[in-house]
């Protein structure tokens, strides 16, 4: 076996918060990260409010847990002098600030360490996660601030290979992790050759383990699951309750970000599957959203944040992660979601506009609402108008702009039915966002949306630098990166085609950094 021993500094931290926090005040990682942030904050597209790693790129979000009153983020993280996959770390009050932490869990004896969730117990956090090259780890930690990791027997815990060098009938890779009665569970990512013509489809690989170091494998955990296309994966796993059913969110190397909603069949241990979505609706790259990470809030919900993709070339940084948000069981098979954590707290300068007509086929522009890191609520009674949009990031001329759309019945029928209501359409068009000659281009982000033909169309959008998010009446969440050029591209705009609509209110604030 080689010497996998990172070229990162690591430390060992005290067992109490306030030592640990007088070691984090002269630790040179901390340092180091504080005087990145501070060179690449001066690229324009770098986000003011959503989570950047604080040196070099970024990959998946993992391990997303609370502990001890604290939310903890772990990712992907490449360090300058050993760009092997870390897991980073940061720290939350709020969901919404935070702050950097040294790494976490550090490569050797795998090759690099990949993705993983965590389970939080009354003593103790344990981290479950793909070691490249060997097989699925246990690491495990018990102090404030989780900077102190032990990984169980120093070796993988379910190998690649069988003893004999053979390969066992389950894909080793990205895992999550629960516990049921006296037993854990953990869910490997893969494939099985099960698709139409023997094409590989999703498969999750379920094992059981009473220590957490030796694992026996059961079976796939997956039923009737018609949802997924012919080529996904079942990368980064999360399964949790979620009311009084169970939610599984993952990542596909081919389509991207999605969940499975169903019924664990605990008898059996199968994951029964009755319900779909997606948390991007075109590729994941570029500037698409990328991979998961959730945990249960305790309340019946479960947060859950994404990392996202660049459309453009940055010099020192790349992706960035989403503003966390909270899924919530709406009905049998529908997923309510909205911004979670403290937005409100970095919430400046506010404008209230009180409803006002959108004329047939007329841009209106709202030449006092501007900016670049804002927060957009807006509520529209499109009425019969076939189409409404809201525009931003435009620039005075319009040559920049991108545009929010809202296409009633548009869509399709409900699952389910024959006959009755359609879906309409939300798309955020970026076509014309961005001059830059090497920001590069991306089909419209469309997704289906029911809206009651007496119900008000309910946008809240977060606009940062180079980032889009909207929330579509709590029901549908989308977003994509966007690279304005203009310096004045930072105008909002609406409008209303094919015939007059009305705003019923439109609030504008403009958001504090989280940096400081």
């Amino acid at each position: 076996m080689p010497d996998r021993t990172s070229k990162v500094p690591h430390f060992q931290f005290a067992g109490t918060l306030d030592e640990q926090e007088q070691q984090l005040a002269r630790d040179p990682l901390i340092k180091r990260f504080a005087a990145s942030r501070a060179k690449l904050s001066s690229d324009r597209h770098r986000p003011a409010y959503h989570y950047v790693n604080p040196e070099g790129t970024l990959n998946d979000p993992n391990g997303l847990c609370f502990w001890q009153g604290r939310w903890h983020l772990f990712y992907q993280g490449f360090p300058p002098e050993d760009t092997r996959q870390h897991w980073g770390h940061a720290v939350s009050d709020d969901l919404i600030h935070w702050r950097d932490l040294p790494y976490a869990i550090y490569p050797d004896p795998e090759r690099c360490c990949f993705s993983g969730a965590t389970l939080v117990e009354e003593d103790r956090v344990i981290a479950m996660y793909h070691g490249t090259e060997v097989g699925n780890m246990v690491a495990v930690s018990d102090d404030p601030l989780l900077l102190n990791w032990h990984k169980l027997t120093g070796r993988p815990v379910i190998p690649v290979l069988n003893p004999d060098g053979s390969k066992p009938p389950y894909r080793v890779f990205d895992p999550c992790i629960w516990k049921k009665g006296d037993h854990y569970y953990s869910l490997s990512g893969g494939t099985l050759p099960t698709g139409p013509g023997g094409k590989i489809r999703r498969a999750n690989f379920l094992f059981r383990s009473a220590d957490l170091e030796t694992w026996e494998y059961l079976h796939p955990f997956i039923e009737d699951d018609h949802y997924t296309m012919v080529g996904d994966d079942g990368a980064c796993p999360y399964f949790w309750p979620i009311g009084d059913r169970h939610i599984l969110l993952f990542f596909s190397h081919i389509s991207g970000g999605q969940y499975l909603l169903g019924d664990y069949d605990e008898g059996r241990d199968k994951f029964v599957v009755t319900n779909h979505w997606k948390a991007n609706f075109g590729p994941w790259g570029p500037s698409g959203v990328h991979a998961p990470s959730a945990t249960p809030d305790g309340e019946g919900g479960v947060i859950a944040i994404y990392n996202m993709n660049s459309g453009k070339p940055a010099e020192g940084w790349n992706q960035i992660m989403t503003l966390p948000r909270r899924m919530t069981l709406c009905g049998r098979d529908e997923i309510g979601i909205e911004p979670a954590g403290a937005i409100g707290s970095l919430r400046g300068e506010h404008q209230h506009f009180e409803s006002f007509e959108l004329p047939a086929n007329q841009e209106v522009v709202l030449d006092s609402v501007r900016g670049d890191a804002i927060e957009l609520r807006v509520e529209i009674e499109p009425g019969p108008v076939p189409m409404v949009e809201l525009n931003v990031f435009r620039s005075g001329d319009g040559a920049e702009v991108t545009r929010i759309q809202f296409f009633r019945d548009r869509g399709y029928l409900n699952r389910g039915q024959r006959e009755g209501p359609t879906q309409s359409f939300v798309s955020i068009d970026t076509s014309r966002s961005s001059l830059s000659p090497d920001a590069m281009s991306r089909a419209a982000e469309t997704a289906p949306v029911t809206v009651e033909p007496d119900e008000a169309l309910d946008l809240r959008v977060f606009l940062d630098r180079s980032v889009i998010e909207v929330f579509v009446n709590g029901r549908v969440w989308l977003a994509v990166r966007v690279y304005p050029s203009l310096t004045d591209s930072q105008g909002v705009s609406l409008y209303s085609r094919g015939g007059s609509s009305r705003v019923k209110a439109l609030d504008c604030w403009q958001l504090k950094s989280i940096y400081g």
